[in-house]
């Protein structure tokens, strides 16, 4: 299974080779790990710096046997956004942190217990639609920044000519993704906003003053409990960001299954999935403790293994350090600061379809069943609370809304409604999994 390998995990790549493979990392993950801060109004750069801190902490709790890079996680985009409307940045940083925590949690469960009470806890028929409200939920995000929404008005501000500009990034953030080759068709966000921001510069939508302004090197403004805010508990933003780190520990699952295929190894047995989301769960703390966004494991940088049959661990941990010092380069968080909303509506246009057609692959990939009406009742149930806004107000300081409480209603509905087995599906995610812990078992018991 490890035919054509140029690097295995543990090699060390010649100095000269390094540099190249490590900023080819960077570039993939670039796009999407800046597009999270500057949609939920956090720091870009600080957002660079949790990802490079994270990926190195998930490398070291792995042993160093996982080649995975970890970035911003735009499942925790809505909670993200509405955390920031109750109690801005700090609050922020107390829903990571919880989300964080309850990965290290699940990764002792797991330890301790096995993974089939996660999977019984969050089937395909859960998890599948309330990736789809994920997606889904932040539609009208995606075309209110394409066409110039202004908030203060209620009036869309020269909407034709910033939709145009969205249309534009949105063509051609496509054409990278379908007709470009090899490593090209990995980068197609960063394609979209390259294209995007030069027809805005083009159409005087960017302002460059602020570029020129800002210095090499800059330390960011750091939001750190403690030392720049003192932490104050907020049951409301706990209620909106824990529920998603359960839907993201189903994603996890995924990617590592993907990434054994890739690589050729099973990481669900060694050096195993509790230990894998303790990574994530370490990283997301992490960027609780300095201003991040949540983090997750990168498709985008799976992608780059498949290609260049490099899995060198040095070369991830390379990509990490170059994020950690572009995070301080101030003239780059300025340019992606001065990105214009339309051209991040173009892209999001494109992925929060794309988050929630994925949802939708999850339940066609596992065969799920919809002529039964238990399956079709919760997935009807989540996708309407979810989207429509639903919220359930406990305390004056405890709200449970939108996406967290669709999360609640569709794990009680398919702990109480008869036929359990129909929402695992027949398809193949679960089952391997199931295969590779059997393996396990037998390999142990032997």
């Amino acid at each position: 299974m490890e035919n054509n390998v140029k690097l295995r995990v543990d090699e060390v790549p010649k100095w000269n080779q390094w540099l190249i493979l490590s900023l080819q990392h960077l570039f993939a993950m670039f796009g999407a790990t800046i597009l999270v801060p500057v949609l939920t109004g956090l720091s870009p750069a600080i957002a660079l710096i949790s990802s490079g801190l994270g990926t190195l902490a998930y490398l070291i709790i792995t042993k160093g046997q996982i080649p995975a890079y970890l970035g911003s996680s735009f499942a925790f985009i809505m909670p993200v956004i509405a955390a920031m409307s109750i109690g801005g940045p700090e609050g922020v940083m107390i829903g990571s942190f919880t989300a964080g925590v309850i990965y290290g949690i699940t990764a002792l469960l797991i330890k301790w217990t096995g993974v089939q009470w996660l999977m019984n806890l969050l089937p395909p028929i859960v998890v599948g639609p309330v990736i789809m409200v994920i997606g889904l939920g932040l539609a009208s995000t995606a075309i209110e920044m394409a066409m110039n929404f202004d908030e203060e008005s209620g009036t869309y501000v020269q909407p034709m000519l910033h939709f145009s500009v969205a249309l534009v990034t949105l063509a051609i953030t496509i054409v990278a993704s379908i007709f470009f080759k090899g490593f090209f068709n990995l980068i197609p966000i960063l394609f979209g906003i390259t294209g995007g921001y030069t027809m805005a510069a083009f159409m005087g939508l960017v302002n460059f003053t602020e570029i020129a302004a800002a210095p090499w090197l800059r330390v960011p403004d750091f939001v750190t409990p403690f030392a720049t805010f003192t932490p104050q508990w907020s049951w409301s933003i706990v209620a909106i960001m824990a529920p998603i780190a359960i839907v993201t520990l189903a994603e996890h699952i995924g990617d590592q299954m993907v990434l054994s295929k890739v690589a050729g190894k099973n990481f669900v047995k060694k050096p195993g999935l509790h230990r894998s989301i303790l990574g994530d769960g370490v990283a997301t703390i992490i960027a609780s403790f300095v201003g991040g966004p949540p983090n997750t494991t990168y498709g985008e940088n799976i992608g780059v293994l498949a290609i260049t049959r490099v899995f060198s661990v040095f070369v991830i941990g390379g990509a990490a350090v170059l994020a950690i010092l572009f995070g301080f380069v101030g003239k780059v968080e300025a340019l992606i600061t001065s990105i214009p909303g339309a051209v991040m509506g173009g892209i999001s246009i494109l992925l929060f379809g794309i988050i929630a057609s994925s949802g939708m692959r999850m339940l066609i990939d596992n065969q799920i069943d919809f002529g039964i009406k238990r399956n079709l009742i919760i997935a009807s149930v989540i996708l309407v609370t979810g989207i429509g806004g639903a919220f359930i107000q406990i305390s004056d300081n405890l709200e449970i809304a939108g996406m967290a409480l669709a999360t609640i209603i569709g794990i009680l509905l398919n702990a109480i409604l008869p036929g359990k087995k129909y929402g695992q599906g027949n398809g193949a995610m679960f089952a391997s999994l199931e295969e590779q812990l059997k393996e396990e078992e037998n390999n142990n018991a032997a």
